[in-house]
């Protein structure tokens, strides 16, 4: 059975700092592009980014330079640093792991809420 757990949700003020985690089990950790999508009240869920096996990372552009998508392959995790937090960013984040090659092969997360607010 597929489980991604995340976790390190909150709420913080305008200019701070979180760390997302997604503990990912059931799936050859390695095999999978691992992701962070958000969705804001009212809107589609977006990518934030993304992060392959080999250390590719793919990124939106509202997060540029103020993100950063790194993995552990010994804990099966992957994380998301976010800096620089805005309002904007505030949004149920999820964990995605899709098994590289396929668009079929993807899991979701069960989500978490990051709230930007003074």
């Amino acid at each position: 059975q597929v489980q991604l757990v995340e976790s390190g949700g909150g709420l913080v003020q305008p200019g701070g700092s979180l760390r997302l985690s997604c503990a990912a089990s059931g799936i050859v950790f390695t095999r999978y592009v691992m992701g962070w999508y958000r969705q804001a009240p009212g809107k589609q869920r977006e990518l934030v980014a993304t992060i392959t096996s080999g250390g590719d990372t793919n990124y939106a552009d509202s997060v540029k330079g103020r993100t950063t998508v790194s993995r552990d392959g010994a804990k099966n995790t992957v994380y998301l640093q976010m800096n620089s937090l805005k309002p904007e960013d505030t949004a149920v984040y999820y964990c995605n792991s899709r098994l590289l090659g396929s668009v079929t092969n993807y899991y979701w997360g069960q989500g978490t809420q990051v709230t930007v607010s003074s």
